[in-house]
């Protein structure tokens, strides 16, 4: 008698450390101690200081919208799910809809696109590639309810109006950013990148992972997914 299929996965978060980039003016990652293991202190407590958009991270609608929501009271359901890994390596500066359509076809409600051959974890890159506006447009069209991308922004790093920020905050999109995506396959996975509970904040670092989809649910008897396989969940 054989066991349950371990899926692979695949760790599509970057380092935190001293040292990561941030955007220019942004709080970078910064830790102390509080307490050190020593006589009669038993245990080392670090102290963070850092802008919830180091590494991976989810933003909120607060982050683009005065009035919007807080990452901690959005629901979870767009960062857990059925995702494709489109490749557009070295496209840009903007993401149009010429480079996902040669694997768009059956889109699942996550789509990450990968612009880097690979991603720059240690210094801060002005020169990003961003989704168009309209491509967001197109792709909630199709669906999409979460996009994401592995440079630090959606949105070119000179924008002042963040264009498709505001696309996904009038069609109510979700949003990854920083993903590391240097050694992913293109194709279909599960997402999983929850971010933390955070009430009152514009944003909130995720620990964002990939699972392979064959055999992911093998007590249903489902078939191997193709390709680009679709389940019934969004």
């Amino acid at each position: 008698m054989t066991g349950p299929t371990v899926q692979k996965i695949w760790d599509i978060s970057p380092p935190v450390q001293a040292g990561s980039p941030v955007f220019p003016g942004d709080t970078p990652y910064q830790q102390a101690w509080a307490a050190s293991i020593a006589p009669g202190c038993p245990v080392n407590v670090s102290t963070l200081t850092l802008s919830p958009h180091v590494g991976a991270h989810a933003d909120a609608p607060l982050h683009y919208d005065p009035d919007g929501t807080a990452i901690g009271l959005l629901d979870l359901s767009p960062f857990i799910g059925p995702c494709r890994v489109i490749h557009a390596i070295g496209k840009g500066p903007l993401i149009r809809w010429e480079h996902l359509e040669h694997a768009i076809a059956g889109v699942p409600a996550r789509l990450l696109v990968r612009t880097y051959e690979r991603m720059p974890v240690d210094h801060w890159d002005d020169g990003l590639a961003a989704y168009e506006p309209a491509t967001v447009e197109r792709l909630a069209g199709l669906g999409v309810t979460l996009i994401g991308i592995d440079t630090a922004s959606i949105d070119p790093a000179s924008s002042k109006t963040l264009d498709s920020h505001q696309v996904i905050r009038r069609l109510g999109l979700r949003v990854l950013e920083n993903l590391l995506l240097d050694d992913v396959p293109e194709g279909d996975y599960e997402l999983i990148a929850l971010p933390l509970k955070l009430t009152q904040a514009d944003a909130s670092p995720v620990r964002a992972v990939l699972r392979e989809l064959h055999n992911l649910w093998p007590s249903r008897g489902d078939a191997a997914p193709g390709p680009h396989a679709r389940y019934d969940y969004p």
